[in-house]
């Protein structure tokens, strides 16, 4: 309860309003949430995270306003207010998670793919800034094509964090491993699309005027990275979801049979955060591919 009036103090000196109530918001391991009303009228959710990286939300706040910039593409928060300590962006009041909302979802995520981006990793501007999913590191340096940066910049990095966590065994390692050299024959180039970058259930929310999408990991990679996380963790309506989205950008034949290779990635992000089986869903994915 002593963390509210401080949260309070900060909404107030951010966003030049009185606080009149706030309520604690269930949330994910990286950060926690509030729920603020304000004098204004104005109902914001501010995020704060002890030890937080200098530029952690800062770099979640250029994610958003780099997804909002789409004409018709993906419902994100606005960004109200933002510094090195916290970030507080407008709330999403929830509702129902019907079959409408889902194709309107999968719509308006094919346009926000199909902005694009100046390249593989590359964010707003088109800067290869660094940045962070969950609470882990995420490199964007830019790589030729997109299996290299798949190789170099997602699944590699996490695959050696796991293990020196001892989160995937050497076996498991090694089955990864030996898939990575085979992945310019996997993988289809398509040109980099602008990624949620962290898309899982946890970062969609049905909201009363529609689907937002939260948390980004926002960086220019290959669409059905998105879709796999999505199918890697489920969300209601999926099928509808799919069955809009390929309605307005179709999919490359074979794509659901990539799902699992494309999954590798926040498999491998979640054994280096929460180890347990992970590491072993990580390998059992990519001996499918050997």
């Amino acid at each position: 309860m002593a963390r509210q009036p401080l949260v309070a103090r900060r909404a107030e000196e951010l966003l030049g309003a009185a606080v009149v109530a706030t309520a604690p918001v269930a949330g994910g391991d990286t950060a926690t949430a509030t729920k603020l009303r304000l004098s204004n009228g104005t109902t914001a959710l501010m995020k704060t995270m002890p030890h937080a990286p200098a530029d952690f939300f800062q770099t979640e706040a250029r994610g958003l306003r780099w997804l909002a910039e789409v004409d018709g593409g993906a419902h994100v928060p606005e960004v109200l207010a933002v510094d090195a300590e916290c970030l507080v962006v407008r709330w999403v009041e929830p509702g129902k998670q019907g079959a409408d909302a889902a194709a309107d979802l999968g719509r308006a995520l094919a346009a926000t793919h199909a902005a694009g981006a100046a390249a593989y990793g590359a964010g707003p501007g088109g800067e290869h800034r660094d940045g962070y999913v969950a609470r882990l590191p995420l490199p964007n340096r830019t790589a030729p094509s997109w299996a290299e940066f798949y190789a170099v910049r997602r699944v590699l990095p996490y695959l050696k964090l796991a293990r020196d966590r001892g989160a995937v065994t050497p076996e498991q390692a090694a089955t990864v491993e030996s898939v990575v050299g085979r992945l310019p024959a996997l993988l289809p180039e398509e040109g980099p699309a602008r990624l949620h970058g962290d898309l899982w259930n946890g970062n969609v929310v049905w909201g009363v005027d529609g689907v937002h999408l939260v948390d980004p990991a926002a960086y220019g990679g290959h669409r059905e990275v998105d879709l796999a996380m999505l199918s890697l963790f489920g969300l209601p309506h999926l099928p509808k979801v799919l069955e809009a989205y390929a309605e307005v950008t179709p999919l490359a034949d074979g794509w659901e049979d990539r799902l699992a290779l494309h999954q590798l990635f926040p498999l491998l992000v979640h054994a280096c955060l929460f180890g347990g089986g992970y590491g072993a869903r990580a390998a059992a994915a990519a001996a499918r591919y050997r």
